[in-house]
């Protein structure tokens, strides 16, 4: 502790000593360090006398007086009564007592605990002047006050004091780097803490960990780096605890390698360093929020490690919603939704989500790419878990498209036409209100090889999620469910249908394949203008409002022009329009791919799978077919021909049977023994070349489980005549040295077992980890098929959840629902829509009103004409009279008819 006495100390002198005065008034300030300087004669002799009179005779009644005054003065000092305290002091005085260590003891104490600083030294330089040491208690109580008000130097002064009065100052440096810590004077208590270090002294762990933290809460990583070091040279090594707090800070740098390498030394470290939740939600963070390159495929790492250690680990309402936060930006919305309706289980879960707004407000990017996938199930979803969590709608979520709709009705189609509001709009109007003539209006159309100016791609990593409308989205999700029912077929075999025929099993299969190829593509796409006709020209030009006059070389230059300007400023060719043809609705297959039950995540199916059980003979039998998994559930339904690629290996096959005889004949054109030799040498190898062909077959055909892919690890089949070479090869080999598993699936997997290669323990998914129980229902369950009227009921609920959130759906909004349910129609869904229009203080033009009442009446539902009708009075809306005479006839005609009826 050397190097606390380094301060320079100056000498103790008492110009005016008054003898019996308690409190001089000199405000001459005294380092304390100078009290060990006092003439050793007079010291000594003080020290003698005393020690003289502890050894003379005390009576009884002295001792009892002292008990006495000096609980009296305690009392007082606890009370902060200063005045009180020294009138004790007088009182003992006068009683012939002289004060001691303790009596000034309870006075420094009554200061310090008024946080009178100047005031308890006034009282220690007393004591001092009196002759007294000073009690330990004393220098920790003087230590405490100046620690809690910032004033390290003189704390450090009386350290070194006390160190020169042989006190033990370990605790004294423990309480004024603790009072420093409470005071906010962290840099001073980091300087203080290190200096005692550099002296020997060892911290407690409690101090460790308090300094370290609080470092790490103001981003002092170095400090809180040097003071863990100080830490282990002490003997005690970091923690989980110690490394999350340093994660913290690393995880905010914007450079997530960094977090990386200290989480890999906890992953390989002592169990009292392994990783933890917290340690996970610091490194998730850190690659999320990184702003350079791409960090999705690390975070999915991470999630696995995370996953396969969910015994120990298991995450919390942060962890979800960084994964919803980093798969949103990065526009994997299938995952995010997965994750989202873990994080909806937890109180308060979207308010953590949003996170007040910052880091790109995850919340409203969640909500928008929900929107423009058209995933308004799951919208409706994270709306309600909004509204149990008081969470209003960001402002954020509630952006408005180029067609000036929200997220209320810009998933509705058509996505690229404005409203129709009933009356003409004021275009000059609205460009001067947006700002056109300041330049504050946004161009979302901005000039080539410039920044896009679209509002809503802020946020997102690359861009924001392509538009898509609720229509579009369920043909896709019934794409999915078909690829995965054929999936099923083609694992199971016949019997996943039940009990039918083959003809039957073919007939599904191939309207599945029909159903995921979709439509032709080369028909969408636009013809060359050089081939087409005048009238195809003209067609052309016309549906896009251009000039037809002209000569056939004019309208082809003129088409020409409109398809350059068209894709340089990124929007669609037109192609002429196709009529639709209504797919026929099947029965009796529908009946069929309902009975194919689909065990995707059911984890309990495949270990009975893997352990041989409910397997039949339909699962060995070799199925023509072949299926592209899907990429990304964001594709736009291109599935190659399964048809095709079998067609394509049969033809492959063929050709190396063929060339393996001709390499045959090339071999056996030579003479007599040699011939009969190498044909017999040919025919054993054409023999082996085929046992372990149908061997690969047998490989590639069978059940396609978890279990089995750890029989693929070198086998795996290709298509190149050069690699079935080598794997025939290969695979001799491996049979030459008895290597192989038995080919029957029942032994194969019963000598995995005994092997150990694969336990049925380690089979689970996410979802079993982490107890997802709603994730088996949610994939078997059958995709719902669109219509008009779910759609609109869709739109309804959706608009009244945001209104109750707190958002304003725009004019716009309620038009497009409008005019969705006239095209239904949805007679009942009318009056909703108008009364909250109404209630927003929006008002229609007169013709779209007159077009909902006469559709009403056209359809009888004279009930909803009527309140329509007395919607708008009620909201001042002048009817015209020719509506009311309408609607008026019309219900005198139902009254007669009731009437004659009667």
């Amino acid at each position: 502790m050397a190097n606390l006495l380094t301060y320079r100390h100056l000498p103790l002198k008492f110009p005016n000593p008054v003898v019996n005065s308690a409190f001089p008034t000199s405000r001459n300030v005294v380092v304390l360090a100078s009290a060990v300087t006092l003439p050793e004669k007079k010291t000594r002799r003080r020290r003698k006398q005393s020690k003289e009179d502890e050894r003379g005779p005390t009576s009884g009644a002295e001792k009892g007086l002292r008990l006495v005054f000096m609980q009296e003065l305690m009392e007082r000092a606890r009370s902060r009564d200063v005045a009180g305290v020294s009138e004790v002091i007088y009182d003992m005085i006068a009683a012939g007592l002289s004060p001691g260590p303790r009596s000034f003891h309870g006075l420094i104490v009554s200061h310090v605990l008024n946080g009178d600083d100047q005031g308890a030294m006034h009282a220690l330089r007393r004591e001092l002047s009196e002759g007294l040491r000073p009690l330990h208690e004393t220098f920790v109580a003087l230590i405490r006050l100046f620690g809690s008000k910032g004033r390290s130097t003189r704390g450090l002064e009386i350290l070194a004091a006390m160190e020169k009065l042989n006190f033990d100052i370990r605790q004294a440096w423990l309480v004024l780097v603790e009072e420093l810590v409470k005071s906010n004077h962290l840099e001073d208590a980091n300087k203080v803490f290190l200096k005692g270090a550099e002296g020997g002294l060892r911290g407690t762990d409690e101090i460790y960990d308090l300094l370290i933290e609080e470092d790490c809460k103001v981003g002092d990583h170095s400090n809180a780096l040097t003071i863990a070091y100080e830490m282990e040279a002490a003997g005690r090594m970091a923690t989980t605890s110690h490394f999350n707090f340093l994660l913290s800070v690393q995880a905010t740098c914007g450079i997530p390698e960094i977090a990386l390498e200290t989480f890999e030394n906890m992953e390989y470290g002592e169990d009292f360093m392994k990783p933890d939740t917290e340690t996970y939600n610091w490194v998730i963070q850190a690659y999320t929020r990184a702003e350079s390159y791409d960090r999705i495929q690390d975070v999915a790492e991470l999630l696995g490690m995370m996953v396969e250690d969910y015994k120990r680990v298991q995450p919390n309402v942060k962890t979800y919603a960084l994964l919803v936060e980093c798969f949103t930006k990065y526009c994997v919305i299938g995952e995010a939704i997965r994750h989202f309706r873990a994080l909806k289980n937890f109180e308060g879960g979207t308010k953590v989500l949003h996170a007040e707004g910052k880091y790109g407000d995850p919340l409203s990017l969640y909500l928008r790419a929900l929107c423009r996938e058209g995933r308004i199930v799951e919208l409706l979803e994270a709306l309600e878990a909004m509204a149990k969590d008081n969470q209003p709608i960001p402002p954020r979520a509630m952006i408005l498209s180029r067609k000036y709709r929200s997220l209320v009705s810009s998933w509705i189609e058509p996505l690229q036409e404005e409203a129709e509001l009933g009356y003409e709009i004021d275009y000059i109007a609205r460009y001067i209100a947006e700002g056109g003539l300041t330049g504050d209006r946004k161009r979302w159309v901005p000039r080539r090889g410039k920044t896009p100016l679209d509002p809503d791609a802020l946020g997102f990593i690359y861009n924001n999620p392509m538009e898509t409308s609720f229509k579009q989205r369920c043909l896709e999700e019934w794409k999915i469910y078909h690829r995965k029912v054929l999936r099923a077929l083609h694992n199971e075999g016949p019997s996943a249908l039940g009990d039918v025929s083959e003809s039957d099993y073919i007939r599904v299969k191939e309207w599945l394949k029909k159903s995921i190829k979709g439509p032709d593509q080369n028909a969408l796409k636009p013809k060359a203008a050089s081939k087409m006709i005048v009238s195809e020209l003209r067609e052309e030009l016309e549906a896009q409002d251009l000039p037809t006059d002209g000569t056939r070389n004019v309208l082809y230059q003129r088409v020409q022009k409109a398809r350059r300007i068209n894709r340089s400023r990124g929007r669609p060719l037109w192609v002429p329009p196709l009529e639709e043809a209504e797919e026929e609705f099947d029965a009796e297959i529908d009946e069929l791919i309902s009975r194919v039950r689909l065990e995707e995540g059911n984890t309990e199916f495949w270990r009975r799978r893997f352990l041989g059980e409910g397997l039949n003979a339909d699962n060995g039998k070799t199925i023509d077919v072949k299926i592209s998994e899907p990429t990304d559930e964001r594709d736009d339904g291109n599935v190659e021909d399964v048809t095709k690629e079998v067609e394509e290996d049969d033809d492959e096959e063929e050709e190396d049977e063929e060339e393996e005889e001709e390499e045959g004949e090339g071999e056996g054109e030579g003479e007599g023994v040699e011939v009969e030799v190498e044909e017999e040498a040919e025919q054993t190898e054409t023999q082996v070349g085929d046992r372990v062909k149908d061997k690969e077959v047998e490989a590639a055909n069978s059940l396609q489980m978890i279990g089995l892919q750890l029989l693929k690890d070198s086998d795996q089949i290709t298509t190149s005549k050069k690699s079935r070479r080598k794997v025939s090869r290969k695979s001799m080999q491996d049979d030459d040295d008895d290597d192989w598993f038995p080919l029957d699936i029942h032994e194969a997997l019963k000598e995995l077992r005994e092997r150990d290669f694969f336990d049925v323990s380690d089979m689970y998914t996410i979802a079993d980890a982490w107890g997802w129980t709603w994730e088996i229902e949610i994939k078997r369950r059958r995709p719902r098929t669109w219509s008009q009227e779910w759609e609109v009921e869709l739109a309804v609920k959706l608009m009244l959840q945001v209104i109750e959130l707190g958002g304003s759906p725009t004019i716009g909004d309620c038009a497009v629902i409008l005019r969705a349910a006239i095209r239904a129609p949805v007679p009942s869904a009318f009056l909703k829509i108008l009364q909250t229009a109404h209630s927003l203080g929006y008002t229609f033009g007169s013709p779209l009103y007159d077009e909902i009442m006469s559709l009403c009446l056209d359809l009888g539902e004279l009930d909803a004409a009527v309140a329509i009708v007395a919607e708008m009075e009620t909201s001042g809306i002048s009817v015209p009279d020719e509506t009311l005479d309408r609607v008026i006839s019309a219900r005198q005609i139902t009254d007669n008819t009731t009437d004659g009826a009667s």
